[in-house]
């Protein structure tokens, strides 16, 4: 199964970045995964449980434990987690991963890599040729969601306020120039409709909406693409 690999170029402080990341309350409010995450008191390794809403009325939960961190002198630093599920609902049975910060001159390379094994056997990996799609477009959003706030001061609630509204005049927009396109019956309806959900697709974004586009996808030099060695301790 191919891991799911995200990176993003933050122009903030490391610090800055951390604590957004590293905090339960500022990282429920950035990243669309989880609805809920929750830290278990006391628990040594620490430990969280979330809840994220797969569905319309249907939420699952899920567990996550914290399995170090490293700090370099070079400044880089690395966080690694496991994380899974004991609701015989959710796709994700256990999985782990790793947050990775390189500080640079342009600020900071927040990247994640991580992997997970789905349940409910063959049926599980078909639908997960599915599920791992969107569930990396879903890390690559909630990542410059993060960037928009901490390089641009977009707070996360109005970054999907504005991701809303753009989806919104975008589907009117498409559907007004395929009804016009019918209208004039110069062409086919159906086809002025495919042409104007095409222009909508590829048109940039405003650049207060948060975009999966912005993001990369795959490692851009070795240092990215290695796993950190703390994952080997997992």
């Amino acid at each position: 199964m191919q891991p799911i690999y995200v990176e993003a170029l933050i122009d903030a402080p490391i610090e800055q970045v951390w604590r957004a990341t590293q905090d339960p309350g500022e990282h429920r409010r950035w990243d669309a995964r989880f609805g809920r995450i929750e830290p278990v008191p006391g628990s040594t390794p620490a430990r969280f449980r979330y809840a994220t809403t797969v569905l319309p009325g249907l939420t699952v939960a899920g567990w996550g434990v914290h399995a170090g961190e490293r700090r370099r002198p070079d400044g880089t630093r690395t966080s690694a987690l496991r994380f899974g599920s004991d609701d015989p609902r959710s796709l994700i049975a256990t999985g782990a991963g790793y947050w990775r910060y390189l500080p640079g001159p342009y600020g900071v390379r927040f990247l994640t890599g991580y992997s997970y094994a789905p349940r409910w056997g063959p049926l599980g990996r078909l639908a997960d040729l599915a599920f791992r799609p969107a569930f990396g477009w879903a890390t690559a959003w909630s990542f410059d969601r993060l960037r928009l706030w901490l390089a641009h001061g977009v707070p996360p609630e109005r970054a999907r306020a504005n991701a809303i509204r753009e989806v919104t005049l975008r589907a009117v927009a498409v559907a007004a120039a395929g009804a016009a396109a019918g209208a004039a019956g110069r062409i086919p309806a159906t086809v002025g409709l495919m042409a104007a959900a095409t222009a909508a697709w590829f048109l940039p974004p405003h650049p207060h909406t948060p975009a999966a586009r912005r993001c990369r996808r795959r490692p851009a030099d070795r240092l990215a693409a290695r796993p950190p060695t703390l994952l080997e301790e997992l």
